[in-house]
């Protein structure tokens, strides 16, 4: 059976920030950092060794695969920074024309650095992301 790989773990999301190379990207991680905690209201988490994450969900599909994923994140890479969102979200399609430069993938938005986004449509990207999840993936009720 497939044993999904990037989970939540206990790793440093500062250290994780700190040991990246380039100080630009450095600084736009901090500063994603910040944007995403406020938004969010969540703390930040390391799921697997390059992503930081915010909330959580857990999915099962169709076919029996299940497993929990942060609801947005980021990580900082090499290449680019890429921004996780909701996938199957209609509404994220509709803000994307707004965000600025960027590159999307069917799970990630890709930007080279902060300055070329909007951080509005950003925040209203990552509030919107957040909703969809937990309206698709309700959180069992205790």
């Amino acid at each position: 059976m497939y044993e999904l790989k990037t989970k939540e773990n206990e790793h440093s999301v500062i250290a994780f920030i700190e040991a990246v190379d380039h100080p630009k990207k450095r600084e736009d991680a901090y500063q994603l950092l910040d944007i995403f905690t406020e938004t969010t209201g969540y703390q930040a988490k390391m799921w697997g060794a390059s992503i930081i994450g915010f909330g959580s969900y857990h999915y099962k599909y169709a076919s029996g695969h299940e497993g929990d994923a942060p609801l947005v994140g980021f990580s900082p890479r090499k290449a680019r920074i890429s921004l996780y969102m909701a996938t199957g979200d209609p509404n994220r399609e509709k803000l994307l024309p707004e965000l600025g430069k960027h590159m999307a993938g069917k799970g990630c938005i890709y930007i080279n650095k902060l300055a070329d986004i909007n951080p509005a449509v950003l925040k209203k990207m990552i509030i919107q992301s957040v909703t969809f999840l937990q309206e698709a993936y309700p959180s069992p009720q205790k």
